[in-house]
């Protein structure tokens, strides 16, 4: 649907999936390509950084002057200086509706035994907020051959004696180290690298993966009604991520692959080919409130409703763990004191 903002009046907004399609971009052209004419992402919206947070956000040009999406900070400015962005090639979006993620913070709220008690009766809800935040996805061919040192268990027979002194005879664990290498071919599709910086990293991580397959061609449709953030990993810094991100994924596989019972000195040489990427936009839902004299962050995927983030501890409630903690380890010496006696 798309909604008036100022009389409410919705309508249908219908889109041909099967016209265009979520294209992938050649990584090695787009590098180069660095220093290409700005794209027009619209004429009524106007790019502002957040002097606390430092996020950047795309607003209409009648929203300049609210407050930042992310932090909640009221020191926003116009942000001149982004060069040269690339256009978003697809969108994921929203399937949860604000009516659904304020009910689940809620439920979240209350799944929290630690959190105050009025805290999900709160009316924190009505300031949550949509957004759709920037992320880069890669793809890659890699051929990574391995070697390392595959280690063999075996056993041998070690004579001892006992704490009275008889002569006892155990087993003892040996390991005998052998030579091995392979070979590991995979090929990686859609390496989610955030493009973000105004999300606080770990939070976002835990509300992933968000589902590329599901991602449609860009439409500024989409965007109607929500606040869209500029990327700022920059496409360089994306591709080295997504390289680690890939490296470490291979390590993993090259380290299954080495026999015998443990292994060390493991080491690859990956080798990739074929890279592309593409820009796209992923729908959050994010909830910034004050509780006491501390600010806190939820986030919610925004596709599949999965949700993230920070609350306060009831000191009461903490308390009586602590308490329950220390009545039962009383307890547990008490019996253990009563049994030696």
């Amino acid at each position: 649907m798309l909604v008036c903002p100022f009389c409410g009046t919705e309508s249908p907004y219908s889109i041909d999936r099967d016209i265009g399609k979520v294209g992938e971009r050649e990584l090695d052209a787009g590098l180069r390509e660095s220093a290409a004419a700005e794209r027009d992402r619209s004429d009524e919206r106007r790019s502002v950084q957040c002097q606390s947070c430092k996020a950047i956000m795309v607003y209409d040009a009648s929203r300049v002057g609210q407050n930042c999406e992310f932090c909640g900070s009221p020191a926003l400015i116009a942000y001149e200086d982004i060069k040269s962005p690339i256009r978003p090639e697809g969108v994921l979006p929203f399937r949860v509706d604000r009516n659904r993620v304020r009910d689940d913070i809620r439920r979240w709220w209350r799944s929290k035994w630690l959190a105050p008690g009025r805290l999900a009766t709160a009316a924190l809800v009505d300031t949550v907020k949509s957004l759709y935040i920037p992320y880069w996805t890669f793809d890659a061919s890699a051929h990574c051959p391995w070697d390392a040192e595959a280690g063999y268990y075996y056993y041998v027979n070690v004579e001892g004696r006992d704490n009275n002194g008889r002569r006892v005879v155990r087993q003892e664990r040996r390991v005998r180290w052998e030579h091995a290498s392979g070979v590991v071919d995979h090929s990686f599709d859609d390496e989610l690298v955030p493009g973000t910086t105004g999300v606080e990293m770990s939070l976002l991580r835990q509300v992933e993966p968000f589902p590329t397959q599901e991602i449609v061609p860009y439409d500024t449709a989409f965007l109607s009604g929500h606040v869209v953030e500029h990327y700022q990993v920059v496409l360089l810094d994306a591709a080295q991520q997504s390289q680690a991100q890939m490296a470490a994924k291979l390590e993993q596989m090259c380290a299954a692959q080495v026999p015998g019972d443990t292994y060390r000195n493991l080491r690859i040489d990956p080798q990739y080919s074929g890279r592309t990427f593409k820009h796209v936009l992923v729908p959050v839902w994010l909830l910034t409130y004050t509780y006491g004299a501390k600010v806190y962050n939820v986030i919610a995927n925004g596709y599949t409703g999965v949700i993230a983030g920070r609350y306060p501890k009831s000191f009461w409630k903490i308390a009586l763990v602590v308490l329950l903690v220390l009545i039962g380890a009383l307890i547990f010496f008490s019996i253990a004191q009563q049994q030696n006696y």
